[in-house]
């Protein structure tokens, strides 16, 4: 005899289905079942929260933990063999699509001098951000850019990329960062291996940030349609010494300190439809304040050390170091130097948000705006 129970979900709240299992009604559900239905108001609560419960958990993970297994895949398996040899951050909460947070992806993948991964193409939109090493480079579409530490560099969706390290290089180690979960989860992902396994460079290296890479200035014949922005690859130099200038001049954010967002320079919008990115700076000493917010968040630590609390769990992290905010986590952050600054690059699905109209934001009220830590 089954003891399913149909009202795990009732609040004793107007507004909100409290309806309690009856003999009639159970048998009522059984028959709903049998024609692959089911009563609302049995699950009306669990899908309607009333407020966002995301199944991910704050990670941090450690690259100092991490590096030693990174690079002991380089010798267990080939980047012919492997398609692509990462290895991926999991979620405790998000094992079941392999995210490292609500619905993104990410990993770290190494290369040895002189290796490259065929090329390839897919729904997901991707992105790069080049942790050690010299000599790396990236195709997109043949447009090949070559990359340094801290350089961020995207392979948007539908387009022809791979990946490399050149002979007279280091082993590099870069974090990847993919939607490949919601991809999925809408049923839309496709994959393709290039015909040749390798493209050819039809540009002249570095052409796209040469053409779209000036201050404030758009080429006078740069025509360009696509969904994703033409810069392609985003250096770290001038990153840093805009966020150094601009921490100049401005308070910043009293909850993310002096924070700057990768754009599209052609509309000034997200690098990518679905995926965001940006870098934030924390002056010397620096603690912000807490506040939450929709959408799901990696970061990781592109210069500097210092502490994040996220839902009352501190995390301190150092320089390498990657974690996550899941959606609707009260989090803040907090240079833990007296004298030199923190930087924090992120990537997140921000833009998928704001695009449906499902960003909310909520400053925490209570303590000056600082949690307690548990």
């Amino acid at each position: 005899m089954s003891n399913t129970s149909y009202d795990t979900y009732r609040e004793s709240v107007a507004g909100r289905a409290d309806v309690e299992d009856t003999p009639e009604l159970v048998a009522y559900y059984k028959e709903l079942a049998a024609l692959k239905t089911g009563a609302l108001w049995t699950v009306a609560n669990k899908i309607e929260p009333w407020q966002p419960k995301s199944e991910s958990v704050p990670v941090l993970w450690r690259f100092r933990d991490l590096r030693e297994h990174v690079l002991r895949s380089v010798d267990l398996v080939t980047p012919e063999k492997a398609g692509r040899r990462v290895v991926y951050l999991n979620n405790p909460g998000r094992q079941d699509v392999s995210a490292a947070v609500g619905w993104l992806y990410s990993g770290l993948q190494v290369m040895h001098p002189g290796e490259a991964a065929s090329a390839h193409a897919h729904s997901s939109s991707a992105l790069r951000f080049i942790m050690e090493g010299r000599g790396a480079y990236t195709i997109v579409d043949g447009h090949k850019m070559t990359l340094n530490a801290n350089d961020f560099v995207l392979t948007p969706n539908g387009t022809w990329h791979e990946h490399g390290v050149s002979a007279e290089g280091t082993t590099c180690i870069w974090q990847d960062g993919l939607d490949i979960p919601l991809v999925n989860a809408l049923e839309a992902g496709f994959y393709a291996v290039h015909p040749d396994l390798q493209q050819a460079v039809t540009h002249a290296v570095d052409d796209m940030p040469a053409i779209w890479g000036g201050k404030g200035l758009r080429p006078h014949d740069g025509n360009w349609s696509k969904p994703y922005s033409p810069l392609f690859k985003y250096e770290w130099a001038p990153t840093y010494e805009a966020l150094v200038r601009h921490s100049k001049v401005t308070e910043g954010s009293p909850f993310d300190g002096v924070l700057m967002h990768y754009i599209n320079p052609v509309t000034g919008g997200p690098v990518m439809p679905t995926i965001g990115a940006s870098m934030q700076l924390l002056r010397p000493g620096e603690a912000t304040r807490a506040h939450r917010h929709t959408g799901s968040f990696i970061y990781q630590v592109a210069k500097g050390s210092g502490y994040s609390i996220i839902n009352g769990q501190r995390f301190d992290w150092t320089e390498r170091d990657i974690f996550c905010v899941p959606s609707w986590a009260f989090h803040e952050h907090a240079n833990a130097s007296a004298s030199d600054d923190a930087v924090l690059f992120c990537f997140n699905d921000l833009p998928v948000m704001q695009s449906l109209g499902l960003y909310r934001e909520q400053a925490l009220a209570e303590n000056d705006g600082h949690q307690a830590v548990l």
